[in-house]
């Protein structure tokens, strides 16, 4: 490892944020930013912010060139997850026959590139979270770097996310002989991938060499796994690096759908062994006799392809029939593009109902995990899009529920399942529906599993449920070294003669919180900051009607403790324009912000001098107003170019 970097940049770290530029450190509180309004081109990194809007953008690296000449200075300062990886029960070394996703859609990088979302009408989006236990985000790019959004949504489940580094084909093999010609060049590229997935705050790599390798290349390829998982596991705790089942230990391209003695010198190297999706019962009989295997079943993800190509075991809406074959046999399961459930289907609002009937397919060969946490646990169900409003932020995504559809005694039934159509905060609500069987008073929905740990402590339950009129229930109970393990919503018959009877409820939110943490007073947002500041000219806005707008487009910074907050509101008030006249304007809202940085794209101003305020207010989990005082705000004055 490049020793002597990683310190210098652990050191700077320790100091300052490194992705806040000095001119931002050196700009002193109180004081208006002073920007003169230029006729020029961005000159934003075009790998980083949308050509068009400034927007910041997720993306890989395509050649070894990029890869050996990446910087964390060149680091996108808005694609690092936000989001720590959360404890779960079990943890991931003591899950037995684990469930990995490999997200492949459409060549990757569509709506989801977006780091501040998009307002994306019908987009694709995970939420069954609970049933995994490594999400792999896959493109052909050589260096698939995850999107912030996905890390932070897997992160917030406990679910670690590997990048994918690939090699493919003619090209693939002359970039391979040149990196794994040499001890030198192949810890060349295993530190850059340590540095990325550290600067970005996901959790490891899944190698797939698709190419033939020389015979110095391959022989070089298991020191080039061990020395990569080495140093993730150094530099990234809990990290993982998985090899696909493709080049032999003869440099052929040969995949065997098996661990066999000839690929079993990559498994040994590294922390699993993804396969090929042409497996047959018998090659997971042979295999679960193996003695290569040395008692690590959990490390073998049998891959199973969700689109059905080639000879394989199930697929589609069938994709249960393989997971039935692969548990029998103990494997942990790499399913590969369950998005085939958005890709293949022309009415995209159908998704959801396809997406719960997927995994509602799978699920009795999927286990469960349990989110650990200590108090307050919040969720509002947010899957991260809605359609109220068009928009798709999977950062925004919350603490997700199991959507389960249940039989109660034969005749009755239970549904748990996300409904966009009312919404408390967010994209959507957990709607139950179902029936109560005549020989049943009631029914109870487990709608979350959870390991939230109570200690000596009164806790206060909120449950938000949307009828014609929100109704909350509150209640409060004093506990003693407790473990919070499900919430459960009983569904009871109010009287009337006992008959089969339908029921629909929309639960829009539910807390659970420490009493005595409710009296602790807000903090203030404190060292906004402005920077990376551009002026263009358009349309804006579509509430603005003007063609030639003057759009300010900013990126702000601040700092506040991340926990206590569900998100930032980010608002702006125009101040002073070119006529005096013109009286201060009202407060408005530019957007939601879920981490810091935010960048503020297209916001339409009045033609310079101007002057204008940004203020940035911290919106708490447990829905307390903070006072407009406490909020982070920062003027700027913007002027026009004198020309010379």
């Amino acid at each position: 490892m490049e020793k002597k970097e990683n310190e210098r940049e652990a050191s700077s770290s320790q100091q300052t944020d490194p992705n806040c530029p000095e001119s931002c450190l050196d700009q002193p509180a109180d004081i208006s930013v002073n920007e003169v309004v230029r006729d020029a081109p961005p000159l934003m990194p075009s790998q980083h912010y949308d050509a068009d809007t400034t927007e910041p953008i997720s993306s890989g690296l395509c050649t070894l060139d990029e890869l050996l000449s990446w910087k964390r200075s060149d680091a996108s300062p808005f694609n690092a997850s936000t989001v720590e990886l959360a404890a779960r029960h079990p943890p991931l070394s003591l899950s037995q026959q684990r469930t990995l996703v490999s997200h492949d859609m459409m060549g990757g990088y569509l709506d989801d590139r977006y780091i501040q979302g998009s307002d994306a009408e019908a987009p694709y989006a995970f939420y069954h979270w609970n049933h995994i236990d490594v999400f792999n985000y896959f493109s052909h790019r050589m260096v698939t770097i995850p999107p912030a959004v996905w890390t932070n949504a897997a992160h917030r489940h406990g679910v670690p996310v590997l990048g994918t580094f690939i090699t493919e084909w003619t090209d693939g093999a002359v970039t391979c002989e040149s990196f794994l010609k040499d001890e030198d060049s192949y810890r060349g590229v295993a530190d850059k991938l340590v540095q990325i997935s550290h600067c970005y705050r996901f959790d490891g790599w899944l190698i797939n060499i698709e190419n033939t390798l020389s015979e110095a290349a391959v022989k070089n390829t298991p020191l080039f796994l061990r020395y990569l998982s080495e140093q993730m596991h150094e530099r990234v705790p809990g990290s993982l690096v998985l090899w696909y089942d493709s080049v032999v230990e003869s440099g052929e391209l040969k995949w065997q759908n098996e661990l066999n003695q000839s690929n079993k010198m990559f498994f040994d190297a590294c922390d699993g062994f993804f396969t090929n999706y042409n497996w047959t019962e018998p090659s997971l009989e042979w295999m679960s006799s193996y003695s290569g295997l040395q008692g690590r079943h959990n490390d073998i993800y049998v891959g199973v392809d969700v689109f059905a190509r080639g000879k394989v075991v199930g697929g589609m809406f069938d994709t249960n029939k393989a997971l039935e074959v692969i548990r029998r046999h103990n494997f942990s399961v790499a399913i590969f593009a369950p998005g085939w459930v958005y890709e293949v289907h022309t009415d995209k609002t159908q998704f959801r109902r396809n997406q719960d009937k997927f995994w509602a397919l799978l699920s009795p060969y999927l286990h469960v995990h349990r989110l650990t946490s200590g108090l307050p646990f919040i969720s509002s169900f947010c899957q991260g899009f809605g359609k109220a409003v068009s928009w798709f932020n999977l950062t925004a995504q919350e603490v997700q529920p199991l959507y389960e559809h249940m039989m109660v005694s034969g005749r009755g039934w239970l549904s748990c399942r996300g409904c966009p159509d009312n919404a408390w905060n967010g994209g959507c609500s957990l709607l139950l529906e179902g029936l109560i069987p005549a020989d049943h008073s009631s029914v109870c929905a487990k709608c979350v599993c959870v390991h939230v740990c109570a200690h000596a402590c009164v806790v206060c339950l909120r449950v938000m449920v949307l009828c014609s009129s929100p109704v909350s229930r509150c209640s409060e109970m004093e506990l003693h070294s407790c473990v919070l393990r499900e919430v459960c919503v009983k569904m009871e018959r109010a009287g009337g003669p006992e008959e089969d009877t339908v029921f629909s409820c929309r639960v829009g939110e539910v807390m659970f919180l420490d009493v005595s943490s409710l009296q602790e007073p807000s903090q203030q947002v404190v060292g906004l900051c402005i920077f990376d500041v551009v002026w263009l000219r358009g349309a804006g806005h579509p509430q603005h009607s003007a063609s030639t707008r003057l759009l300010l487009n900013a990126t702000l910074q601040w700092e506040h403790p991340v926990r206590p907050v569900r998100h930032f509101r980010v608002h702006w008030r125009h101040l002073r324009g070119p006529d005096p006249r013109t009286p201060p304007g009202q407060l408005e809202l530019v957007g939601r912000a879920y981490c810091n940085p935010f960048r503020v794209t297209e916001l339409a101003v009045s033609d310079p001098p101007g002057l204008l305020e940004l203020l940035v207010e911290p919106v708490l989990r447990e829905g307390f107003l903070v006072p407009e005082s406490q909020w982070g705000r920062r003027s700027l004055s913007y002027s026009k170019e004198v020309l010379q």
